[in-house]
């Protein structure tokens, strides 16, 4: 059993959509520095553009890949649940390897400290719940789309 594909993409659009407006502009708004992701993902990938391309394509495309054919079969509770733990899992992720590797220290403390860490956990959570959510219920194999949806 495995959610529709199609919709967990379409989660993974909404969640993306969410944590990005969340670092750009509801951080600024809480008055936390502007979490730019595409500024530092592009440092390595060759300018803000190309930054942003990466982060649309992870969190729409990739991150809901691995949730539907990797993860959600494993994991227990309700679909949004699930998205939360993966969301979790994320935030995880990037704390301890990515945001090191970008200069922003472990879990982005040299960006803002606590408040910056706790901000990049609320939209990691976010984009878990959109995710999982609008993801929605497991299909049984060989069950249409149109059916499940």
């Amino acid at each position: 059993m495995k959610p529709n594909v199609g919709r967990a993409i379409l989660g993974g659009f909404a969640g993306t959509l969410a944590i990005t407006f969340l670092m750009y502009i509801g951080a600024p708004m809480m008055g936390l520095q502007k979490m730019d992701i595409a500024a530092m993902l592009g440092s390595m990938l060759g300018g803000w553009t190309m930054g942003m391309i990466m982060h649309f394509v992870l969190g729409t495309i990739v991150f809901p890949l691995i949730y539907v054919y990797a993860l959600f079969g494993k994991l227990t509770g309700s679909p949004a649940v699930k998205g939360l733990v993966w969301g979790a899992a994320l935030w995880l992720a990037a704390g301890i390897v990515v945001m090191p590797m970008m200069g922003a220290g472990a879990f982005g403390m040299k960006m803002g400290g606590v408040m910056s860490a706790m901000g990049s956990l609320m939209g990691h959570l976010t984009y878990g719940a959109l995710l999982g959510w609008i993801g929605g219920e497991a299909e049984m194999a060989g069950q249409s789309s149109a059916a499940a949806v």
